[in-house]
This record gives structure tokens, C-alpha cells and sequence, in this order.
């Protein structure tokens, strides 16, 4: 239960390449990062990525018309089907070659895939009750060049694909007598995008030069007929006159294949489908310098969308070709285009920037805006609350995260270089205001690589790796407080004590400086290492220091002593992999391999360790073991994740990867240049190495986070699937449990639940008692059972809607047992800091509620007092109409009176 992480979210990358898709209802954005896929709530402004990944980057993903599954595939053809609803891969395969795009079928009943230049129809998976999710019905055969786009008509009889040979195909999803393929021209360069007119045949295909053609069918979709035949045969030796080759079987594959030629088949009996060129446009009237690299096509509103390798977009309604929107998003290339269903929202994914954007094109504002670090992140730190978390990248920007919902709320582009460490304090950068509070600087320039901010939030240290100094600034005056000098190696880190002012220094030096605050920032001690020290970080509770060094070992030492109290070996548990130009194998790399991060948990019993691997592991510093050892991705197209060489990349010249096949024009092959540590930028094929550069767990226990190649990897404890029971007894039982709750013995229900420990059923018996005993129960209790009381009423207070009910435990439980927790502060710590977390994320939910709230109420009053103003008018209005009427009345009977009087007289 202790080490049961898995894998949460993935922060910091929200788009690789690929394309964009949105959910079946609008409200979602289905986005594939690298080797994984994300999923973007764009209505509850949340983030997931789903539990699943590819041996390699994903190239496309369909979705089913029900968006229930979808289909990922990656780089190599290597497919997955995933139910998007229980999250989990429901069958394997393989394509073989790479796939350009895939299309399901309007009802569901089949899906396209187009490889190389044929398009391969499959049934879709789950219609039918088969053994293979993936059965093949027919392979299409007609572009020379490779296809790259696919539509289908609304009655799922007919489909289109589009290819690089600048021709379009037109194929009979069956075997229609009048039309089994068709094949278009008129373009000048390769098919970005086919489209379908709703409910019709009409073709809308744009090419990369900026190109639109409208073409025009002379059959509407009800009139194409099928044969005579129901079952689809082979067809005999007249039908070759109609343009068709003689059907044969594909080696290995089962299915139908169609052939078909360029020429337009003859007429017979029956009249086939014609396509008539009815229009052409262009979108580029400036030139051909700004390529069309991405379109998509709305048909209930009959809007294109079309974006350019300049980062322009352009809406058009169609066929008229009317301009209605062009907008800059971004100064790099669109990649992918995608609109929802009600045609409102559209979304856009630029590879270079990482970018991931949706546009509501009818107010013209931004419904989601998210990019990650574009070059590789580098550091990373918890907020004392555990809700945030801050990223610094090598792209110079400092981004903040929060992980609730997983998206980058602020970022901070004040750097000009790198950034290479982050700590996460209250008045370094203005988390109100979002602005940069306060600018540190050295006499003269120096490359920082370390950070570190003590306790009280007083004093900012960084390490120089040129000079080998470091430099120590007053956080409220801003100004340089001392230059300690002493390394004779660049300073590699720097860690505060958590409980005295004392600064540990790690340098290449193979030396610990510590230095004392106090006392005129004296060197206090120095520790002699037995290698370069890379990492250096304090346990806690400050008693034990923890050094990484470049021999692969983590050395354990007593600051107060200077004594060293323990090691471990971690070579042999990096495990790397070797490059593709590596001419030793992993084994032989491995030792040349270490640690280059380190961090204690919240209870200080173990160490996280990560460093030049795809691994992440875990050690008891007491047992100086190895507990548990976390593979963060699988993804071959990072590099030094192979760890055998593969045979088949072998010629006789070498391996292909160092073989040169350029001709003399430049692309040769790219080899990183000898000591580069974070990858060779110039190469314009650039190919990162896997590795982890920072690593932190979460002040609340329950999670850790690793700086990664791939992006921000978040694995959080999974106690849903670990059956954990403490004192477990027989008659100890849910039965016996209930049994107690019908009898209203509160006490005795919570510390059977909590000896069974399942979630569900301490739920149900927390919150089976009456409030106005929960005071009662809290003062019964065990003590053994009120750590863990309090710890899962703050894991509950994170999620529930009973605020007030469990506010009213926390409160209860920290009142009457405040002195015997306070004595076990160092355990209860991640407990309290959890608490801390889920009353602080429904407080500022619960701010901004009144906030608003505030103006309603405001808005309420001034219109009741405006309709009470009106009302009252309104009021005397009548009571004047009133008093006329009586003044009329009893001027009416004074005037009766005075004729009764004359009369009488």
C-alpha cells in the first residue's frame, strides 16, 4: 500500500503530433502527447490522460461516431483499441506499415484505414460477435503516391481519400453498381483535405498550394444501385471494360481488393456517377511561400476551416467561398485542425510550440489555451500546500500547474536563458498578480545551476557553475548579501536545513560544504566524498543528509557528526539503454551512469532517486534496499531506451544508424556532439534521450512527481486496488459492521471499518453518524485509530460535497487530540498538509462563488428596490386616482343634494 503508485497525469506536454478529435457531446478535447493520449474537459477546465501508451509517438487516432472506443496508432503501424469509457486496452494490432489516417464510418459499422497508397476497410470492433476486433472487408488500390486524408458521405455508402499524387479517389464502401471508384484531378500538389457535401456527393478538395475545387455529382446518394448479385463476387470478364482489374486475395490478408485506373469507366446499361469540376478557389493570393498545411470541414453549417504552415487560419463558407474569419494563433505550423459537433468550437494543435488551442469562432475568444515547454523541462517544486506546482524549462519559461485539474494557469517569461532549478516560495514570483516581484543578479556573469530558499523565506542562494561560488541574497531588500567562496568545482546543489539555518553545498569537488547562516557564513564542516557529488537534499526532520554521486551511489550522512551513516548502489538498478550510435552495449553505457536527483518522502523512511534512465527508483534508507522501481515510459522513439542492439538495423558497414547514405548534399547523419548532456539542438532531426532530471514527492505523501524528456509525470497512490486490512480478525466483517450501525455503536462501526480498511464501507460509516454525535465519537476513540480517522477524512474532504460534516470531524478530531498528535508531528505532517490542501481548494472555489455571487445579490437588490420604487409610484398613482374618483363622487352627491334641496323648496 506504502509504495502502490500509479500512474496519474501527464503535465507539461498537451500536444506532440497527430490529430486533434473531439468528444461525441463537444464538451472534450482527445489529444495524443507523444506515445500517450490526453483528454481535455473543456467545460469543467480539467485534464487526464488516459492509463494507456504506444511503443512509439502516436501518428492518428480515430474515434467511433458513439465515442465509446477509439482506435490509437502509432509511428510503426503498431495499433491499440481503447474503451474510452473503462479506460483500457481492449485488443493489439499491427499495421505493419506506417498509417497516415483513419476514418470511422458515420454508422459505426466500419472504419478506414489508409497505408502507403491503398485504403483498407475493416469492420468496426464490438458489431459483430468475432474472435478479431480487426476483420478485414475490402482493400482499395488506386493513388501511385502514398494517401493522406479520408471523409465519408452521411449514409456511410461511399468514401473519399485523398493522396500525395495530387489525385482523388472516390470508392463504394460496397460493390455499387454505377459506381466503384472514381478517380478526380485538378489539383497541383498533394491533398491536405477531402470533404463530402451533407447528404450529397458533392467533393470539396484542398491542396497544399492553397487550392479549393469544388466538384459536383450528377446522383444523389439514393441513386446508387446495387447489383444484381447481394453478395459481393468477383467480377467476371465484361465488368474489366468498366475499369476494374480482376479481384485477387492479398498475401496474408483476408478481404477483397478493388483496383482501379485512372480512365473514367465507360457507359453501359446503367449510367455511372460523373463528377463535374463546377468551381475552383485559391487561399493564397500573396504566393506560394505559406503552405495549406491542415483543413477541416463542418458540413450542418457548411464552414472550412484551413490552417497555414504560418500559423494564419481562415473560415470560409462554402460553396460561395465567403471569407468569414482569419486569425493568427500562433508564428508556427498548424498540424491539426478539428471542430466539434455544433460547429462552435474548433481546435488547432501546433507541433512546434506544443501548442493546444480552441477558438469559439463566433465570439472570437480563446475557450482553451494551453502550451507546454517546448525544449526539455528541467526542475520542478511542490507548493507548501501540495496544490501547485512550478516547472522551469530550458525554453526559459517558468510555468505554474495546478494539480487538481492538471493545466498551466500562469507563466513567467522574465528569464533570457535556460532555467535551471525552481523552488517554490510565497514571494518569488506573485501568484496574485502574476507578475515578476523581485530580480536577483550577480556583481558579474555567472551560470547558475542550483537553488535554494531557507525555511523563513529570507535568504536566496544560488551555486555558479563557471565561478564555483556561491551567491546569497536578502529576499526583502533584494540586495547581495555575501559571495561564499571554497569549491574548487562548479557547485552542482544547493539544500536549506528544514530546522536550523545551514546551507549544504555539493560540488564536482567531491566535497559537502556545510555553511552556517549564523555565524558570519562560516564553513561549518566539509564532507570528502569518494566522487563528484551531483545531488544533495535534507531529510525532514534535518537529522540525515542524503548525496548523490556520480559513481551511481547515494551516500547517507549524519550532519551533526559529519559521520557517514550508510550507502546504497544504484548502478545496477538505473538499467540504461543505449543509443542507436552507441558502440557498447547498455551494460558497458550503464556505468558511466548515476543519480541526479534525490528526494525523502514526507515521512523521511525512504528515498526517490532518478537520473540518466527511464527508471525511478525507490529505497529504504533504514534496510538500504531497493523497495520499488517505477518505469516512466516506454516510448522508443526516445533514444537510450533499447537495451540490446537490434540485428536488423546491422549492415556491413556498421550499424545503420552510423552509416552516412547522403549523397554529398548535406544530410548526413546526425551525431551528437561528444559531453552533450541535454541533446544536440542543431540536428535537424533531433531525437531527445530519455532521462529525469528533477524529482519531488508531494508534501501530502500521496503523490510524486518527475521532470521528465517525455513531459511532467504525476503518480499518485491508487488505494482502490490494494486490500490493506489492519488487526484483521474474524469476526470482523462487513455484516458485523452493520450490524453495529443498526445498533447505533457508532465507535465500535469506525474501528471495525477501519481494521477492515475498505474505502467504501468507511465512508458509509462515517457518514452514518448523526452530527450532533460526531463530537462524542471523536472524544471515544482510540488513539491508534485517530491518525487514521484524520487522514482519510482529509483524502474524503477533497472530493465530497458534505463540506460542513467533514470540516466538523477534522475539527473535532484536531481539538480533543491536538497534544498527543502534536507529539507525532514529523508522522502527521502529510496528514495535516493533505487537510491543509482540501480546505484551502474549497475555499478559493467557494471565494470566487461568493464573489460572484456578491454582484448577483447586489444586482437582486438594486432591482427590487427599483421595482419597489416603481411599485410605489405606481402606489400613489392609484391613490390619487382614487381620491379623484372620491372627490368627483362626493362632489357628484353634493351637487344631487343641493337639486333634492331646490326640488324640496
Amino acid at each position: 500500500m506504502k509504495f502502490a503508485y500509479r500512474f496519474s497525469n501527464l503535465l507539461g506536454a498537451v500536444y506532440r503530433q497527430g490529430n486533434l478529435n473531439f468528444s461525441k457531446d463537444g464538451n472534450a478535447v482527445i489529444s495524443p502527447v507523444g506515445n500517450r493520449v490526453s483528454v481535455f474537459d473543456l467545460k469543467n477546465n480539467t485534464s487526464e490522460t488516459l492509463p494507456i501508451s504506444t511503443t512509439k509517438n502516436i501518428t492518428c487516432v480515430g474515434l467511433s461516431p458513439d465515442g465509446n472506443i477509439a482506435i490509437v496508432v502509432d509511428e510503426d503501424g503498431a495499433a491499440l483499441l481503447v474503451s474510452l469509457i473503462t479506460r483500457a486496452i481492449l485488443h493489439h494490432f499491427h499495421f505493419h506499415k506506417p498509417v497516415n489516417s483513419i476514418r470511422f464510418s458515420p454508422d459505426g459499422r466500419r472504419f478506414v484505414v489508409t497505408k502507403e497508397n491503398v485504403a483498407l476497410m475493416y469492420h468496426a470492433p464490438g458489431k459483430q460477435r468475432e474472435f478479431n476486433a480487426f476483420v478485414l472487408d475490402k482493400s482499395y488500390y488506386g493513388p501511385y503516391d502514398e494517401t493522406t486524408c479520408i471523409d465519408w458521405t452521411d449514409d456511410s455508402k461511399c468514401f473519399v481519400v485523398g493522396s500525395k499524387d495530387m489525385s482523388t479517389w472516390v470508392f463504394g464502401a460496397e460493390r455499387w453498381a454505377n459506381l466503384i471508384y472514381y478517380s478526380l484531378g485538378g489539383h497541383k500538389d498533394v491533398i491536405v483535405g477531402c470533404f463530402f457535401e451533407k447528404d450529397s456527393l458533392d467533393l470539396y478538395t484542398v491542396s497544399q498550394d492553397g487550392t479549393l475545387c469544388v466538384w459536383e455529382s450528377d446522383t444523389e446518394l439514393d441513386g446508387l444501385i446495387l447489383p444484381k448479385k447481394s453478395k459481393p463476387q468477383p467480377p467476371g470478364p465484361g465488368e474489366e471494360e468498366e475499369g476494374e482489374d480482376e479481384v485477387e486475395r492479398v498475401e496474408g490478408e483476408e478481404g477483397e481488393v478493388i483496383r482501379g485506373k485512372v480512365e473514367a469507366p465507360k457507359e453501359k446499361k446503367t449510367r455511372n456517377v460523373r463528377f463535374k469540376h463546377r468551381s475552383k478557389h485559391f487561399f493564397n493570393k500573396e504566393g506560394d511561400f505559406n503552405n495549406l498545411t491542415a483543413a477541416a470541414y463542418h458540413k450542418p453549417t457548411h464552414i472550412l476551416i484551413t490552417g497555414f504552415a504560418s500559423g494564419i487560419f481562415h473560415l470560409h463558407e462554402l460553396p460561395e467561398f465567403n471569407l468569414i474569419h482569419s486569425l493568427s494563433i500562433s508564428d508556427q505550423r498548424i498540424s491539426s485542425v478539428s471542430i466539434n459537433c455544433s460547429g462552435d468550437w474548433i481546435g488547432f494543435g501546433c507541433s512546434g510550440m506544443g501548442q493546444l488551442l480552441v477558438w469559439e469562432w463566433q465570439s472570437e475568444s480563446y475557450v482553451f489555451k494551453q502550451q507546454g515547454h517546448f525544449n526539455n523541462m528541467a526542475s520542478l517544486a511542490y507548493s507548501p500546500d501540495g496544490q501547485y506546482i512550478v516547472t522551469g524549462g530550458d525554453d526559459g519559461k517558468v510555468k505554474v500547474w495546478n494539480t487538481n485539474s492538471g493545466l498551466c494557469f500562469v507563466t513567467f517569461t522574465e528569464h533570457t536563458s535556460s532555467v535551471t532549478n525552481v523552488t517554490f516560495t510565497s514571494s518569488a514570483f506573485d501568484l496574485h498578480r502574476y507578475r515578476n516581484f523581485r530580480t536577483f543578479t550577480s556583481p558579474r556573469p555567472a551560470q547558475f545551476s542550483s537553488l535554494a530558499v531557507d525555511v523563513s523565506g529570507e535568504l536566496v542562494s544560488a551555486g555558479a557553475q563557471d565561478s564555483f561560488e556561491i551567491f546569497l541574497w536578502s529576499m526583502q531588500t533584494g540586495r547581495l548579501l555575501e559571495v561564499l567562496g571554497g569549491h574548487e568545482g562548479p557547485v552542482s546543489c544547493l539544500c536549506f536545513s528544514p530546522v536550523q539555518s545551514i546551507l549544504a553545498s555539493a560540488s564536482w569537488d567531491r566535497t559537502i560544504r556545510l555553511w552556517d547562516m549564523l555565524d558570519s557564513w562560516q564553513v561549518k564542516e566539509t564532507l570528502p566524498l569518494t566522487s563528484d557529488a551531483l545531488s544533495v537534499t535534507y531529510r525532514p526532520d534535518g537529522q540525515e543528509l542524503a548525496v548523490a554521486t556520480l559513481n551511481g551511489e547515494i551516500c547517507f550522512w549524519n550532519p551533526q557528526s559529519a559521520a557517514q551513516t550508510g550507502s546504497v548502489s544504484g548502478r545496477h538498478d538505473l538499467e540504461t539503454g543505449r543509443k542507436e550510435t552507441d558502440k557498447i552495449t547498455a551494460k558497458q553505457s550503464a556505468k558511466g551512469k548515476s543519480f541526479t536527483s534525490l528526494c525523502y518522502s514526507a515521512d523521511g523512511e525512504s528515498i526517490l532517486a532518478g537520473g540518466q534512465s527511464k527508471f525511478v527508483c525507490i529505497y529504504n534508507i533504514r534496510e538500504q534496499m531497493l523497495m520499488k522501481k517505477f518505469e516512466i515510459s516506454c516510448n522508443l522513439s526516445f533514444d537510450a531506451m533499447e537495451e540490446f542492439l537490434d540485428r536488423r538495423k546491422m549492415t556491413e558497414f556498421g550499424s545503420l544508424a552510423l552509416v552516412d547514405e547522403g549523397a554529398g548534399d548535406g544530410d548526413g547523419v546526425n551525431i551528437s556532439l561528444p559531453g552533450v548532456r541535454r541533446g544536440d539542438m542543431s540536428s535537424r532531426h533531433f531525437k531527445p534521450e530519455i532521462r529525469v532530471s528533477s524529482l519531488r514527492f508531494s508534501p501530502t505523501g500521496r503523490s510524486w512527481a518527475a521532470t521528465t524528456t517525455e513531459g511532467l509525470l504525476v503518480y499518485s497512490l491508487d488505494g482502490s486496488l490494494v486490500f490493506d486490512p489492519y488487526d484483521l480478525d474474524l469476526d470482523v466483517t462487513p455484516a458485523s459492521i452493520r450490524k453495529q450501525l443498526r445498533l447505533q455503536e457508532w465507535t465500535s462501526a469506525i474501528i471495525l471499518a477501519f481494521r477492515l480498511n475498505e474505502k467504501a464501507l468507511k465512508q458509509e460509516v462515517l457518514e452514518s453518524v448523526p452530527h450532533d454525535q460526531i463530537r462524542v465519537v471523536c472524544g471515544s476513540l482510540p488513539d491508534i485509530y485517530v491518525e487514521k480517522l484524520l487522514s482519510f477524512v482529509a483524502a474524503c474532504l477533497e472530493k465530497s460535497g458534505h463540506l460542513q460534516f467533514y470540516m466538523t470531524w477534522a475539527q473535532n478530531l484536531l481539538m480533543l487530540h491536538g497534544q498527543k498528535l502534536k507529539n507525532r508531528s514529523g508522522a502527521i505532517l502529510p496528514t495535516l498538509q493533505a487537510l491543509q490542501k482540501s480546505i484551502q481548494r474549497h475555499f478559493e472555489d467557494l471565494s470566487k462563488l461568493c464573489d460572484f455571487n456578491v454582484f448577483n445579490i447586489r444586482y437582486a437588490v438594486a432591482l427590487s428596490k427599483q421595482r419597489g420604487m416603481k411599485r410605489a409610484a405606481e402606489d400613489d398613482e392609484e391613490e390619487e386616482e382614487e381620491e379623484e374618483e372620491d372627490r368627483e363622487l362626493s362632489e357628484e352627491m353634493s351637487e344631487a343634494s343641493l337639486d333634492g334641496a331646490d326640488m324640496i323648496l
